[in-house]
């Protein structure tokens, strides 16, 4: 027997995953708060509202449904992969079938069955920066690598053709698309949208769009959905959506991926060994959303609208800070470059990172810098809390900075 000590305990490829920060950030202010601290933290991305009464009723009577104790399709309940092809034809216009959508463990899971499914190793994923801090971990694990292209605050934060195409190379499989986006907040405009849906399916690629905030836009702009404006690409697509941000549902676990047969066979096949269905009582409650009123979306999104305003004005009275407004989701994503290298006290961020940590430190406010998001000088400040609490911290960051 040999007494060799391998020269690796864990998994490379796992440990070689980053912590999710805007998690980390949430989770931090959350510790100071329960400390005593007067933490503001707007790191969190999710609403601050609860769940709709009506989805929360239709949770407890599953919960005395016998038949709901037991184990169910992997791929979701028949009836809610009918309702999610229902809403999906109703809100967007995108026909599909029950057959063509996978229920999964909310919308990260869906993210990474979709990778898994589709990325060979060496495959490359074209990726808008600031992005999500999610998505390339999932590319790794699947042995893809992600190729960020970065936008800029004064374009709104939207990639264009032209950079997506000076990124493609031989091995370039899929793009990544969101719109709205989180972290930025931007919305592209349907030509933008059918430029760049059009450009995917002439090169042959696959295309990821995450429509997950597409109830969150304001004033005029509007979400399209890619392969309803760009029919021939709907083969080599997959739509990724939940119900997380729309009804306040995000500790539901509820999402779905909505693909290509073949995809989906593939991905489900995967979900059958890693988790196997989606908790019943979280997908009634996801049935209940779907095929109930939106009156309590509606609710939210003038909220949010109102927040995303007052976020806005403030944010942009602070000297060197360029802060587009907010089209959409429940977020501002302002560019500090500005202020960078400034003395405050004694104290000179060079990165937004470390202005994040001096912003913590010195005012209590928590932030998610743009080094989580891919890219340094923005940062990423969500919306979703109460007026008073956003009105306080944002106003110590103006004061702050402003000297």
């Amino acid at each position: 027997m040999s007494n060799e000590i391998p020269t690796q305990r864990l998994s490379v490829r796992v440990g070689a995953i980053a912590p999710s920060a805007t998690l980390a950030v949430s989770n931090k202010a959350k510790a100071l708060r329960a400390a005593g601290e007067p933490v503001i933290g707007f790191g969190a991305g999710e609403p601050d509202f609860a769940t709709p009464n009506h989805i929360v009723e239709a949770a407890i009577a599953a919960c005395r449904e016998p038949t709901m104790h037991k184990y169910s399709p992997v791929g979701g309940l028949p009836e809610l992969k009918e309702a999610i092809a229902a809403k999906s034809l109703r809100d967007s216009g995108l026909v599909c079938a029950p057959a063509d959508v996978l229920v999964t463990n909310g919308g990260k899971h869906a993210v990474y069955n979709a990778f898994a499914a589709l990325l060979n190793p060496g495959d490359e994923v074209l990726l808008p920066a600031p992005y999500w801090t999610t998505y390339p971990e999932p590319i790794a694990l699947a042995g893809g690598v992600t190729v960020p292209i970065l936008t800029q605050a004064g374009d709104g934060f939207r990639a264009t053709v032209a950079q997506l195409e000076a990124a493609r190379t031989s091995r370039t499989k899929a793009l990544v698309f969101v719109s709205p986006s989180n972290p930025t907040g931007a919305v592209y405009q349907r030509e933008e949208i059918e430029a760049i849906g059009r450009w995917a399916a002439e090169n042959g690629l696959w295309v990821l769009t995450d429509e997950i905030y597409e109830h969150l836009v304001y004033d005029d702009n509007k979400h399209y959905s890619m392969p309803v404006l760009v029919p021939e690409l709907r083969d080599r697509c997959i739509v990724l959506n939940g119900v997380a941000k729309t009804y306040a549902m995000t500790g539901w676990r509820v999402g779905w991926m909505i693909a290509p047969l073949e995809v989906i066979k593939v991905a489900q096949n995967l979900q059958s060994h890693c988790t196997s269905n989606v908790a019943n009582v979280s997908q009634a409650a996801a049935l209940a959303a779907l095929t109930g009123p939106l009156d309590a979306v509606a609710q939210m999104r003038a909220a949010f609208d109102r927040r995303r305003l007052a976020m806005y004005r403030l944010l942009s009275g602070i000297d060197g800070v360029i802060c587009p407004e907010p089209q959409g989701a429940f977020y501002a994503y302002p560019d500090f470059s500005g202020v960078l290298g400034r003395d405050y006290s004694g104290q000179v961020p060079t990165t937004t990172m470390e202005l994040a940590s001096l912003l913590l430190e010195s005012v209590k406010v928590a932030v998610v810098p743009g080094e989580a998001f891919g890219v340094g000088g923005g940062a990423r400040l969500s919306f979703a809390l109460g007026d008073d609490d956003l009105a306080e911290g944002v106003g110590r960051i103006v004061e702050f900075l402003n000297g």
